[in-house]
């Protein structure tokens, strides 16, 4: 088995002569481990690699019996005025952005209504399951319905996650009533990053604790919806990414990833700043681990 450390000076090598924007990388191959720094590791803004810890939260929901991927907004959240056809909106179109309804919305966004949650759910869908459009606000509405039942998430998955893992007090940005944002706002230190990467790998495990069951995790990546959309971005799952290469990602904007190679038994972290060729951070990780 090819060590952590040639894999990690691989991808290295190949950030620094690209003049990329890392800001740290973790490898993980089997049990062995490799990490590199451009800055000190603090907690950093993950964006849309979020959208894959809300993912494991709505799984251990389903886990324990609280919801499922069936089940509908209209039941969990039975106050909200639903557009047309939006009864049949389910956590599943909401996770893998097909709920079908035409509602955008960004976390770096302001939130000009008095309810987010409300304002997507007022809208018409254009068919429940049928139509790709991805939005932070489709994981936002997932969060709340979950938030329903656990009330705050964050705190609900402090001892089902985030302390299992040694992740301690993470910070989740919120929209004004309080609710974590869901779809991005999770900061996380490269390092910390990389033990949800593991649980990702294991299929739901953290060093023999069952975190989520291997079903929901193999269900991320292997229900893929297509996108629309060109190259590595062509096929999405629950809130992850297929490819490059023999794995699949969870993905953030200015380079967040944690790149799964089950294949090759690892996984691949990163935290950047880049804005301009994010893309090339995991196709180098890819590459190194020879997934390309």
């Amino acid at each position: 088995m090819t060590s952590a450390a040639s894999i990690l000076d691989r991808i290295v090598t190949a950030i620094d002569d690209e003049e990329l924007g890392a800001y740290g990388v973790h490898v993980l191959i089997g049990d062995d481990e490799a990490q590199h720094r451009w800055r000190s590791d603090d907690r950093v803004h993950l964006y849309s690699v979020s959208k894959g810890v809300s993912a494991l939260a709505a799984g251990i929901a389903v886990d324990a019996g609280m919801l499922s991927l069936n089940t509908r907004v209209a039941e969990v959240l039975p106050t909200m005025q639903l557009g047309d056809g939006v009864d049949a909106v389910t956590l599943r179109h909401l996770l893998r952005m097909t709920s079908g309804i035409d509602f955008e919305w960004w976390g770096n966004q302001e939130v000009p209504w008095p309810d987010l949650a409300q304002e997507m759910l007022r809208r018409p869908t254009r068919g429940p399951g049928e139509v790709y459009q991805y939005s932070d606000a489709s994981t936002y509405v997932a969060m709340r319905m979950l938030g329903t039942i656990v009330g705050d998430v964050r705190d609900w998955l402090l001892p089902r996650l985030f302390e299992p893992l040694g992740i301690h007090n993470p910070q989740w940005h919120r929209c004004p009533l309080g609710w974590i944002v869901g779809g991005t706002g999770l900061e996380l230190r490269t390092e910390e990053l990389a033990r949800i990467g593991r649980v990702l790998r294991d299929r739901g495990e953290w060093r023999g604790h069952r975190i989520v069951d291997a079903a929901w995790i193999d269900a991320m990546h292997t229900e893929w919806v297509p996108t629309g959309w060109n190259g590595d971005s062509s096929r999405y799952g629950i809130a992850a990414w297929a490819g490059p290469g023999d794995g699949w990602r969870l993905d953030g904007l200015y380079g967040q990833y944690v790149y799964v190679d089950a294949k090759r038994d690892a996984v691949v972290t990163i935290t950047a700043h880049e804005e301009t060729h994010d893309h090339r951070l995991v196709q180098i990780a890819s590459k190194a681990l020879g997934g390309d």
